[in-house]
């Protein structure tokens, strides 16, 4: 695909989303944002049952072209291929980047992968509640390791239930840098 091409299809995916807007009965909703921009973005994800696959995934959100069209393609194909839990894991932000064209987005990282991190982080949700039940956990237990996952995921970019404050606290400290490609 060419640079123009590229640059038309995420344009088209910031105008147009794709999967945009809450899903019923998620197993998770999980929250993201990236400070440095302000944007956030909250993909919420049914895994299938009994099975460690993802069944159907959508996204709320707002900020930059870059973010939200990563998170509209990114839920397309979730939905359009069904990973397993092992397969969102491994996929990497550097993937993600070239998905979306590095020539494009290559400069502005931390808005290309928002999605895909906050994608992990509802994936890593989702298995860990199924352990801790399995193993007789409290929900208030689950509740505890909810909040240090959130604190784990580090990068620059934040999830869990507190990142939509996170992100928009530091666009008070500096003016968004919002892009048009």
């Amino acid at each position: 695909m060419d640079r123009q091409t590229r640059i038309a299809l995420l344009v088209d995916h910031f105008r147009n989303p794709r999967h945009r807007g809450t899903l019923e009965h998620p197993d998770v909703s999980m929250p993201g944002g990236n400070p440095g921009c302000g944007d956030v973005v909250t993909m919420h994800v049914r895994a299938a049952d009994g099975d460690d696959r993802i069944a159907e995934v959508s996204f709320e959100g707002e900020g930059c072209t870059i973010s939200q069209a990563a998170a509209s393609i990114l839920a397309q194909r979730a939905n359009r291929k069904h990973y397993t839990f092992d397969e969102i894991a491994a996929m990497s932000y550097e993937e993600m980047i070239d998905l979306l064209g590095s020539d494009i987005v290559g400069s502005r990282p931390r808005c290309a992968t928002l999605a895909l991190g906050t994608l992990k982080a509802a994936v890593k949700r989702i298995e860990m509640d199924r352990r801790l039940r399995a193993a007789g956990r409290s929900d208030e237990e689950i509740a505890q390791m909810r909040a240090a996952i959130a604190q784990q995921a580090g990068g620059g970019l934040v999830f869990g239930e507190d990142a939509v404050a996170e992100a928009r606290a530091d666009q008070t400290a500096a003016p968004p840098d919002r892009d048009v490609l």
